[in-house]
């Protein structure tokens, strides 16, 4: 068997950043931020199959959990977090778990992401069962707070996936479905933050988007179910509804849009 090579933490290709001037650093940022996609694009099929398998579990009423440490998990926060108000999901719906808590999402919190058994008791918490789907979310692929969360779901019958910048990581192994998107050694040594994040952030893009349109929170390129919490959502909202129902007064639309909360509830009463 092959040693597990990281490629996360791999020397950059370059050298003395600190000599660079400001426009050479940001070109070189580009241009490696540009060779993202274009990994991500060789690993499309694995993509679908992931999401396919989470929109069926969600479909039946699961949820989907997104696992991970660092960047990582505050990555699958945001995702998950983004999705109430922009779809009109409840906040258990999607749910971002961290190692460390909550209060890792803005520091640091020393050895959490090295605990084998926390992953599992913090899907527990939230009363995990195979009904849910488990996303495991880490660059390395050896993360042990990910990796012993993914394992304890094995054991108990539930689905998992994983996006990992690694191939034939030992998080892969214990995962059923597998996204493995090598963007290459980091511009500054082993900064996964970096272009793997931004791997990370694209994918679960395509995950959340998807789902939540197979869902039926979508309806034709709108976001119909979206939370008018502002005003320029509220006036969003109002332009939305005025074009879905034909009705060219901006006040009354507004008005029906406050009575029914989205534009789906609206458009749907207006229907009746």
């Amino acid at each position: 068997m092959s040693e597990f090579v990281r490629i996360t933490e791999q020397p950059s290709h370059y050298r003395h950043l600190e000599k660079m001037s400001v426009k050479e650093i940001v070109a070189n940022l580009n241009n490696e931020d540009k060779t993202v996609p274009l990994a991500i694009e060789k690993h499309l099929t694995e993509i679908e199959n992931l999401i396919a398998a989470i929109t069926d579990k969600m479909l039946a009423g699961g949820r989907l959990f997104y696992v991970g440490a660092g960047t990582s998990g505050r990555l699958g926060i945001l995702d998950a977090s983004e999705c109430p108000p922009t779809y009109g999901v409840s906040f258990d719906t999607i749910i971002g778990v961290i190692a460390g808590g909550n209060v890792a999402i803005a520091n640091s919190v020393e050895d959490a992401e090295d605990d084998t058994k926390q992953g599992w008791l913090d899907l527990q918490a939230r009363n995990i069962s195979d009904k849910d789907f488990v996303v495991g979310i880490a660059a390395s692929g050896t993360t042990p707070y990910v990796i012993g969360a993914l394992q304890h779901c094995k054991n108990n019958g539930i689905e998992t996936g994983c996006i990992v910048s690694n191939t034939g990581s030992p998080l892969a192994a214990v995962s059923d479905y597998k996204v493995e998107i090598v963007v290459g050694p980091e511009f500054v040594t082993g900064s996964s933050r970096m272009k793997s994040g931004t791997m990370q952030k694209m994918v679960l893009n395509m995950i959340s988007t998807t789902v939540m349109i197979q869902l039926g929170k979508v309806e034709d390129n709108r976001m119909v179910n979206m939370q008018l919490n502002n005003e320029k959502l509220l006036d969003r909202g109002v332009k939305m509804l005025m074009e879905k129902i034909n009705m060219p007064d901006y006040e009354a639309a507004k008005k029906l849009l406050q009575q029914y909360g989205t534009v789906k509830k609206a458009a749907d009463a207006i229907k009746q």
